[in-house]
């Protein structure tokens, strides 16, 4: 089991990495930093469970901008160097909202999840639980006394763990990553960081090329 809580330029990064148009305008500069930050800054503020200023949210977005020109000065290199990779399909996104959960309740759920399952991943975020896990019968049977249990998960998806050097940041390496899968025509569901890994959510049927792509890029 693994948990994370956001930082502000985590935050921001995960979100301007799933917005394809905002991450395709700042890669080429021609976005207003201010602007950026008034839109996101609701985003921002539900990830990480409390207000924040909106010059910490303008000061992310610059640093995050000057990433890419740090990496493009670096191009012999791969940022994926090293890293290591895990491939499982048949997975179930879960996702609990904090109001339908309290933390006793979270805690007796997981050591279920334990039993059946015991590579699970588990993440707290600002206004839910999340849980990644095999798609196995016994879990299915464990939703059947939640209340719109249909409603909690979805299902068809692959996780492609990365474990990466502590030195490297771990938000250059999912916005990389998804440029690099998008420019191959695969789309991130979602990306979690853990203490010891990024956790990358997708598709099952795009699984097996992402992680072709991604083992060419750490070999090259």
């Amino acid at each position: 089991m693994r948990t994370t809580i956001a930082s502000v330029p985590e935050a921001v990064r995960e979100i301007i990495t799933k917005n394809r148009s905002i991450y395709d305008c700042m890669k080429m500069d021609v976005i207003n930093y201010t602007a950026l930050a008034v839109k996101i800054q609701p985003d921002v503020e539900r990830q990480i469970g409390n207000p924040v200023n909106l010059n910490t949210i303008v000061v992310a977005i610059k640093r995050y901008a000057d990433s890419f020109l740090e990496k493009d000065e670096i191009k012999t290199e791969s940022i994926l160097k090293n890293a290591r990779l895990s491939l499982t399909d048949g997975i179930l996104n879960i996702r609990f909202s904090t109001n339908e959960l309290d933390a006793n309740e979270a805690a007796s759920l997981m050591n279920k999840f334990s039993e059946m399952d015991s590579d699970y991943e588990f993440f707290r975020l600002a206004d839910s639980f999340r849980v990644l896990t095999e798609d196995l019968v016994d879990v299915r049977k464990l939703f059947e006394s939640f209340p719109h249990e249909k409603e909690l998960f979805s299902t068809g998806l692959a996780k492609i763990k990365i474990r990466i050097s502590q030195e490297q940041n771990r938000s250059d390496v999912v916005s990389y990553v998804a440029e690099l899968l998008h420019s191959n025509g695969i789309e991130l569901e979602n990306a979690f960081f853990s203490q010891d890994d990024i956790v990358l959510v997708l598709k099952e049927e795009d699984a097996s090329k992402a992680y072709e792509i991604l083992r060419t890029e750490i070999s090259r």
